[in-house]
């Protein structure tokens, strides 16, 4: 572990196994007390704040499409994908995340977060600019930030609070965080759904140890356990992302035999959870390697 610390930017790595660390080191000028940026695992965030909603009767079924909780999603293309659909990110809508430099994911930045064009396009119509469907939902895996952000602004919506206060009502005081988290909010106020949570290291893998235990936290079911199963089970041909990876409830699935799931994010941000051994490893970097997969298969051979 030493050696790979020294070799690799990581600024955070916590090892636990249930509610016991096994390894917590900091370096690159961060410490315990410094909140440290999810990028892209917020969109996991996300998708276990859409399991509570069902639970608590807020969204009748994730088969149920977006319109019919969201009036101005009607005649979009999102509007009419099931929201399981977009939890898979297999909603068949043609966005280019990585394509032309980012090109969409540029617009969206521009539309819905910072608020630059003129006149404002504002969070709805920044959404539903993505009008091309170039699949039919559910027969496709294409990534897409957008997805999530459907999601974010129909949980806001059916809350009628904001997912900041839903999470931590719901998550956030009853596992005990330490420290106050923080949401990147667009133009509008609400938080972007696909990026910008940020926590202490501790936090993080007080929400990793949720998961091991399929939403239970000390005997309370946080999250609902069905959820938990389904987000991390491949079902159907949309969750096979890769030959190494699958994607379930805007979580990723890690391959073999042994049921393992993680979270990750741009520039090395990662939350690994193996459920068996109720092992957990959170890790938070300023670049991309993957050796951090290694790192973690390693941790499950010695400690599991």
């Amino acid at each position: 572990m030493v050696d790979y610390l020294s070799r690799h930017p990581v600024t955070g790595l916590l090892v636990a196994k249930d509610d016991r660390i096994l390894f917590e080191h900091y370096q690159y000028g961060r410490s315990d007390a410094d909140r440290l940026l999810a990028q892209s695992m917020t969109k996991s965030i996300v998708g276990m704040l859409v399991g509570i909603a069902v639970a608590d009767g807020a969204i009748e079924s994730v088969d149920d499409m977006p319109e019919r909780y969201v009036p101005e999603f009607k005649g979009s293309e999102y509007g009419c994908t099931p929201m399981r659909d977009l939890l898979h990110m297999s909603s068949g809508v043609d966005f280019g995340e990585q394509r032309d430099g980012g090109r969409d994911l540029n617009r969206l930045w521009r539309d819905m977060v910072l608020g630059a064009g003129i006149p404002r396009k504002g969070t709805v119509n920044s959404i539903t600019q993505f009008k091309v469907r170039s699949a039919p939902p559910g027969t496709r895996f294409r990534y897409a930030s957008v997805e999530p952000d459907v999601l974010g602004f129909l949980l806001s919506r059916v809350l009628k609070t904001s997912l900041s206060a839903y999470l931590r009502d719901k998550v956030w005081h009853p596992i005990g965080a330490e420290a106050e988290a923080t949401w990147l909010l667009d133009a509008e106020g609400l938080e972007v759904a696909h990026f910008g949570f940020s926590a202490v290291l501790r936090d993080y893998a007080r929400i990793a140890r949720l998961l091991p235990w399929d939403g239970a936290w000390n005997g309370s079911q946080l999250v609902p356990a069905q959820w938990m199963i389904d987000a991390t089970s491949v079902g159907r041909e949309p969750g096979r992302t890769t030959e190494e990876l699958g994607y379930g409830y805007l979580l990723w699935l890690l391959p073999g035999k042994r049921r393992q799931f993680a979270l990750l994010g741009q520039n090395g941000q990662r939350i690994f959870v193996d459920p068996a051994s109720k092992l957990v490893m959170v890790h938070t970097a300023l670049e991309e390697n993957r050796e951090t997969f290694r790192v973690w298969s390693a941790v499950v051979d010695q400690l599991a």
